[in-house]
């Protein structure tokens, strides 16, 4: 995986919590402003909303430079739209980073001692 490749991803990945956590605060906020006279959803939706925008964009980013299939660029879109979907990306993003370097380091390794 090259530098960009990795760059994209860990974009991805760093966006994608803040990302959960806004919308959740976003669905919190909308329950308030409905119970009682507390509206914070003004605010909040356009955190969330900048959140939303940078995460699309560095899925794209990401999806440009990983090559993924259809199905797990998909996969990862989705899981933007779900309250909690962010976690379960950052988790996955972080898992698929990891198994890179292991695998560039095996890669450097058989080529030095070769």
């Amino acid at each position: 995986m090259d530098i960009k490749t990795a760059t994209a991803i860990r974009r991805l990945r760093l966006v994608s919590a803040p990302e959960a956590v806004s919308f959740l605060i976003l669905l919190v906020c909308s329950v308030l402003k409905r119970t009682t006279d507390f509206n914070a959803v003004p605010v909040m939706g356009a955190i969330h909303g900048v959140l939303f925008i940078l995460y699309v964009i560095f899925w794209a980013d990401a999806w440009n430079r990983t090559k993924w299939s259809l199905k797990t660029g998909l996969f990862y879109f989705v899981l933007s739209v779900l309250p909690t979907g962010g976690f379960f990306a950052e988790r996955r993003l972080r898992r698929e980073a990891e198994d890179a370097v292991i695998a560039s380091r095996a890669r450097e390794e058989g080529t030095v001692n070769a």
